[in-house]
Parts: C-alpha cells; structure tokens; sequence
C-alpha cells in the first residue's frame, strides 16, 4: 500500500475580504435544494500558515488537461492588447493580413492555421528568434511611443533594431532552407507511369509529384486529416469514395489553385474537367442544370447551366471535346449599324464585368455600363444605359453624346437634367 504522504490533496474555497453589500444583504439559499459542489462557493474558514489540518472527507476527481481554446478574431485582439503588440488602428489590418496571405483560415468563427502558415511561422521564429518574440514586439511599439513623444529619435531607434537584423538577415540567406528544392520520398506510386511519388513544397502547399519529373508531370493532392467542421457531419463519411467526373468517370481529386481549392479530373490532361467546391469541403457549391436547348456548335449535346468562377454559365455538355458557351445577353440589339448582333455581359481578365458585341472580333462595340431595353424619349436612341452612383443613386442615361436625357430609377423616377 502506498504510503499517503505521497500524495497532495487540495481544498478550494474563498475567503471573504470586504463584505461591501453583504453586510445588510446576504441570499440565503433553499434548503430543499442540492447545495453547489462548485469548489469555489465554499467559504474557507480562518487558517494560518503551517497549520496542519484534519481530513473530514476525500471527494476523488480527475481532471483533463485541455488545449488552449482557438483564437477568434475577439479574443485575438483582446491578446494583442494584453501583451502590448500593435495598436487599435492596425488590429483590423492583422486580421485581414493573416486571413490573405492565407495563414489562417476561418473554422466556425475560429481561426485554424494552414500548412502555409505553419512553416512560414516555423522557419522565420526559428532563423529570427529576437524579432519574433512577443516582448520584443511590445518593446518596438514603446520605443515607437518614445519617439512620439521626442525621447529617443528614429535614426536611433532604426538604428538599434537593423543592427541585430542586418546579422541575421544575412544568417538567414546562407542557413534558411529551401522548401521548393526538397523532395521528401513516399509510399506513394505514379498512376501514370508506375515510379515512386515525392513531397514536394508549392506556391500553394505540399503536393505530390512523379520523381521522373520532368518525364513525368503527374501531380496529386495531399489528402489532408478531416477538420472538425467535417467530422460533425454525420453525413461525410471517412471512407466516401471520390465523386467520378461527369465527363470521362474517373475519380475527381481535390487540388489548389490561385483562386482557392477545386475538383479536378485525375485524367488530366486527356481530360481537363474542373469543377468549384463549397469553402469549407468538397461538395460541389452548385449542380450543374441540364437544359432540353441542343447546342449549336456540335449539335450532339444538350447546354448545362455551370456555376463558374464568375457566377452562372451555360456551356455545352460535351465539353471539353466542344467549347461553346453561350453569351449572356441583355436583350438589346447592338447599336452598330449592320451588324445584327446582339449585346452580351463579358468579363476582363480581373474579372471586371463589360458588355460588347456576339460577334466579337467581328464587331468591336464595347460599353461599361448594362445597357437597357428602352428607347429614349428625348432622342429615341434604341437602348439607355444604366449605372449607380454616391450621389445619384442607380440612373438610366442616354449614351448619344448630343443627348443629356437621364432619370432616376430609385426609389421613383423623377427625371433630372
């Protein structure tokens, strides 16, 4: 049997220091209700120091140790303030920065580190240990106070901070190591040509890839562990198959690109069917529409409605053996005399939205603002166009350089000139 002194037991309390309104106020409790066992509603008697202490009772528990709750954006501001990094003004720009650079990424109003994040901050506190670390921080911000206030001046606080910087910069260049350049072996075989598949790092994360690269160009994703959000979904299965592309069957595989996560087709690149996901897993944000219209291009398949980077789309089925999409018209004629064609939305390559001709580059007409279905009164130009403004709110105006015609269309039309 072990022996008791061995072992520490514990009494919580408190004890009462001012009894402020207590002293003409005091609840007393219910006695047909079940006194709290919350440890801290017990009042300590008066003890002294080395007082030893007879044991009436032992109430066994077993406590857990917990993780530190996620930050929010809440209490992660609240942090910054309690340990003197940054000010008011630039909380906000904090949160936007980890969020872009894609550092972090929001779980149920929780902020999870991505794996972009993890080795950002892994590398630089490991090669910039005295910058990264949170006094140090607090430290530049009352220095930047002191020169505020006319203490020290700039030149010396720069001064005193590149000096240890220009050092370790210049560490960090010889010793800091290269990710892109490392290839760490798998288990892993190329479904193309058989050989061994290595980890590599990307612009967007690790990846695998052939080692016969450049031979071999077969890449896949990493399959990451389901987060939390994924896990409580009692309808996302662990052991759920991939969904098969709708073009060729095979399997779809999750990959990363410059605008965020996707399906793509493991048949690539005899198959190059992609498809846009939800942002928090892998089903797709919109199913594709079969229309009973018969394409016009290849006169084989029927238009699917797509929900594409930009919105909505209406493309052939048989894509990508045909490549037609159909133009979104706005129902007005194009103004160019002869030519027949219609006025469609378009996008740039920023995705800035414009309207021009069906057939472009036949016909260059191009314009901004949507045009509308309605003849001027003032001039009788076939079409107005419409856009909103601060001060104005959303107007329709004539396009005719010789005509001042506009009116407001919110809340009434009342004309203006």
């Amino acid at each position: 049997m072990r022996n008791p002194s061995n072992f520490t037991f514990r009494a919580s309390g408190r004890v009462l220091k001012f009894d402020g309104f207590l002293k003409v106020y005091e609840e007393t409790a219910d006695e047909d209700l079940k006194p709290a066992e919350d440890e801290e509603d017990i009042t300590l008697p008066l003890l002294t120091q080395g007082e030893t202490l007879r044991a009436l009772e032992i109430n066994p528990k077993q406590h857990f140790t917990e993780p530190p709750p996620r930050f929010t954006e809440a209490s992660l501001v609240k942090t910054l303030e309690e340990k003197g990094i940054g000010r008011p003004s630039t909380y906000a720009t904090i949160l936007t920065t980890i969020q872009d650079r894609e550092y972090v990424q929001k779980d149920q109003g929780k902020f999870r580190p991505t794996e972009l994040g993890t080795v950002v901050t892994t590398m630089l506190v490991r090669h910039f240990e005295e910058i990264f670390d949170v006094q140090y921080t607090a430290r530049m911000e009352e220095e930047l106070d002191e020169v505020e206030e006319g203490k020290i001046t700039w030149v010396q606080a720069l001064r005193e901070f590149y000096k240890k910087f220009d050092k370790d910069l210049k560490k960090a260049t010889k010793n800091m190591e290269n990710l892109k350049a490392q290839e760490l072996p798998t288990n892993e075989i190329c479904e193309k040509c058989g050989g061994p598949m290595v980890q590599k790092w990307g612009q967007f994360g690790s990846f695998l890839a052939c080692a016969a690269y450049p031979e071999c160009k077969s890449t896949r994703e990493i399959v990451k562990e389901e987060t939390s959000s994924n896990a409580s979904d009692p309808s996302a299965g662990a052991e759920a198959e991939p969904e098969p592309c709708e073009n060729c069957g095979k399997p779809m595989a999750l990959k990363r690109g410059r605008f965020g996560q996707f399906l793509a087709c493991t048949g690539y690149p005899e198959c190059k069917t992609t498809r846009k996901i939800a942002a928090g897993g892998g089903a797709p944000k919109k199913p594709d529409v079969t229309l009973d219209e018969v394409c016009p291009q290849c006169g084989e398949a029927k238009l699917v409605v797509k929900d594409g980077r930009y919105g909505a789309f209406t493309s052939c089925g048989n894509y990508p053996k045909c490549k037609y999409i159909k133009p979104k018209t706005v129902g007005v004629s194009c103004p160019k005399p002869g030519c027949g064609g219609e006025l469609s939305e378009r996008r740039t390559k920023r995705g800035k939205t414009f309207y021009g001709c069906v057939k472009y580059p036949a016909c260059d007409f191009v314009t901004w603002n949507k045009p509308v279905a309605e003849q001027c009164p003032q001039c009788g130009s076939p079409y107005l166009l419409e856009k909103s403004t601060k001060k104005e709110g959303l107007v329709h105006y004539c396009n005719e350089e010789s005509c001042d015609y506009k009116i407001s269309v919110e809340p009434q039309g009342v004309a203006m000139s």
